[in-house]
Order: C-alpha cells, then sequence, then structure tokens
C-alpha cells in the first residue's frame, strides 16, 4: 500500500518537509518526485511567484497497518503502558502486547484479544488482495489456551464415551473448534461435530454409532478370553502356552479402529478463518 501527501513551500525543501509532515515520517523514509518547482516574478515586480510542490510518498505494509491500528485501540481503551512488538511469519506476522495491564486487554476467556485480533486482520487485509494472517499474542497465552483446550476436548469425549450422551460446549470461534475437534478424534468411541449459526456456533461431542467402545470385563480382560470362573479359557491358548489368534491384543484391536482426520473449522487459519475483502466488502466467515 502506498501513502502519500503533496506539500508546498517557497521552496522545494520546505515543500517535502511540509508533505512528510502530512505522513508523520522523516525526510528520509520517503520517496518523493518534484511536481512544480519556485519561480520568481518576472522582472521582480509583474506577476505572483510561484510556490514549490513535492509528492512524497511511503510504502506501508499490512504489519505496520495492523500495529498502528491495534496501538490506537489500546490508547482508546485507556492502556498507554502496553508495549506492542511485531515480528513475521508464514503469510503473516505476530503482534506482541507486553505490559500490566494485558490481562485486561485479553478479557475474559480470550474474547478481547480476538476481537482486536479480527478487526486488526481485517484493516491488515485491505492494503493488498493477498490474504496477510495477523495474530496477536501476549505472555504465551495462545499457547496455554490450546493446551487447555485440547485437555478440555479430551475430557469430554470421554465422559461422552461413559455417559453415552451429547456434550456441548460453550460458542467457540472456529480455531478454537478445531482444536476441539482434533482432540476428540485422538479418542475412540467419540466423535465431534458443530451446530448454531454465527456467533452462537459450538462443539457438540458424542459417542461415536459406528464405533462403540469395547466393553471389558474383570479386570479389564476381553471376555473372549476370561471363563465365568476367573480363569483363562483354554480355548484362548495353544498348545504351547501363548495367546491363539482368537484373542487379539490392544495393539491389534487399536489398529484395526479406523483412522479420522481433523475436522477443519475455518479454512486452516486463526481464530475467525481467512479473511477475503474483495472488493473492500468485509470478512469472509468460515
Amino acid at each position: 500500500m502506498i501513502r502519500e501527501a503533496i506539500g508546498v513551500g517557497e521552496t522545494e525543501e520546505e515543500a517535502l518537509q511540509n508533505a512528510c509532515d502530512q505522513l508523520g515520517v522523516e525526510t528520509h523514509e520517503a520517496d518523493f518526485e518534484i511536481i512544480e518547482r519556485p519561480a520568481k516574478k518576472r522582472f521582480g515586480i509583474i506577476g505572483k511567484k510561484t510556490l514549490a510542490k513535492v509528492r512524497a510518498f511511503v510504502k506501508v505494509s499490512p504489519a505496520e497497518i495492523a500495529v498502528n491500528y491495534v496501538k490506537s485501540i489500546l490508547a482508546a481503551m485507556g492502556f498507554d503502558s502496553i508495549t506492542v512488538t511485531v515480528h513475521d511469519i508464514e503469510n503473516g506476522a505476530e503482534i506482541n502486547l507486553e505490559g500490566e495491564e494485558v490481562g485486561a486487554v485479553i478479557g475474559r476467556r480470550g474474547e478481547t484479544l480476538d476481537a482486536i485480533q479480527y478487526l486488526a486482520g481485517l484493516v491488515a487485509n485491505h492494503v493488498d488482495n493477498s490474504y496477510f494472517r495477523i495474530t496477536i499474542n501476549t505472555g504465551n497465552y495462545r499457547e496455554k489456551r490450546e493446551k487447555t483446550l485440547q485437555i478440555l476436548g479430551r475430557k469430554l469425549a470421554f465422559k461422552a464415551i461413559k455417559s453415552g450422551r451429547n456434550v456441548s460446549l460453550e460458542p467457540m470461534n472456529p480455531y478454537e473448534r478445531r482444536i476441539i475437534h482434533t482432540a476428540v478424534q485422538s479418542v475412540n468411541g467419540a466423535i465431534s461435530f458443530s451446530e448454531g449459526e454465527n456467533i452462537n456456533r459450538h462443539v457438540v461431542i458424542a459417542p461415536d454409532p459406528k464405533n462403540p467402545p469395547r466393553k471389558q470385563y474383570n479386570n479389564g480382560y476381553n471376555k473372549r478370553g476370561y471363563n465365568k470362573k476367573g480363569g483363562y479359557d483354554r480355548k484362548s491358548y495353544d498348545n504351547r502356552g501363548g495367546y491363539n489368534k482368537s484373542f487379539s491384543s490392544q495393539e491389534k484391536a487399536d489398529e484395526s479402529q479406523p483412522k479420522r482426520s481433523p475436522i477443519n473449522e475455518g479454512g486452516g487459519y486463526s481464530l475467525y478463518g481467512r479473511i477475503s475483502v474483495p472488493k473492500k466488502t468485509g470478512a469472509e466467515e468460515e
């Protein structure tokens, strides 16, 4: 994105300085071109003196636009002590916030931080036509939140299997729903899917009707290899004292389970999914 301004002055230097002041940059940070040079009055008496006119311009990256936008939001919220830093990541940039007041910026379960990130992504994607990913983090909050969601997803998956009932979670954005789906699919006997629309869309964890958990008897031994009296069934052993084919191991049972790939929530992008802004119309949800 190109930001430009036209400055005027009695000299070319003054005109350039005027243009840079409008852009909020130093003269050495901007490129410029002279539109009109100053001209003196004819014969020193007749006509007006023509002022110099200079066009100054700077190229602004999507990351810089996002950082400036985040700083303006923090200032409007009254958080002047928060330090904002940025570093490049694949197809985007990560903005990190540091300071004693970051807790208030995170908000309840990260809702405020997510909202700021979403808006910053919209602003950044108005710069170019290509997708630019903006992530806002503070104190490794994103990593901690992801770990918490993974534990929650597995815990509720086992609860759904044990109770035989569906478990509904609170509404989440596509990024967090995808974390839950991935965690659930690591648990045999449980499935997950999303329900609801817009801000009410949430994950439901349920027992897998096509892959019910195997029933366990007497300290976990499979009924096929354990008789009613508590002893081993002879049919489960061969002549050499080993297990026969009718009593498969836990590892073989796990290998026989159908493999599932993670559900894609949000197109592989963070938070609210890929931000597509054709003709400056807005964001596209999942």
